[in-house]
């Protein structure tokens, strides 16, 4: 479905800084989510905390699904928001099973710290640059990442 102007305001803003930068817009319920290349992700991420137009100034969270068995297989999903615009949009990655690896956001937003954290350990996405990326929730002992569709439902022995 074609997105509403708001949603092409961050297009447009995203493909002035670099024009491979939007893969595809779509609006689903309202809400607005843009597909960014994964090697992009970091300057996308940049310009639209940086933008004056567009000034998304927090990060709310940074959310992973595991497709398995399509490919790619990992979607990572920004959403991001505008607290002086009140409006939000959404930053999608996709990232395929064999290198679950994209760049960090901490310089962008520090407060994805955490966040990166929590979907590498639950997960297995590496994030490049992150400066302690470790695991946040399990032990460090811990065997796999159990939220991956192939993780063993009654854990490995």
């Amino acid at each position: 479905m074609q997105a509403d102007p708001n949603a092409n305001l961050v297009a447009q803003r995203l493909r002035e800084w670099n024009v491979r930068a939007v893969e595809s817009v779509s609006e689903f319920c309202g809400e607005i989510t843009i597909a960014v290349p994964r090697e992009l992700i970091r300057g996308a991420a940049d310009r639209c905390r940086q933008d004056a137009t567009l000034h998304f100034n927090l990060l709310s969270d940074i959310v992973c699904v595991d497709r398995f068995p399509l490919e790619p297989r990992f979607e990572l999903n920004y959403h991001l928001t505008s607290i002086p615009r009140r409006d939000k949009v959404r930053l999608r990655v996709c990232l395929s099973g064999d290198d679950p690896v994209v760049d960090s956001v901490i310089a962008v937003w520090p407060g994805a710290n955490w966040m990166e954290r929590e979907v590498f350990d639950l997960f297995g996405v590496r994030f490049h640059g992150h400066p302690e990326l470790r695991r946040i929730l399990l032990p460090e002992d811990w065997e796999g990442h159990p939220l991956r569709k192939d993780y063993p439902t009654e854990g490995f022995r």
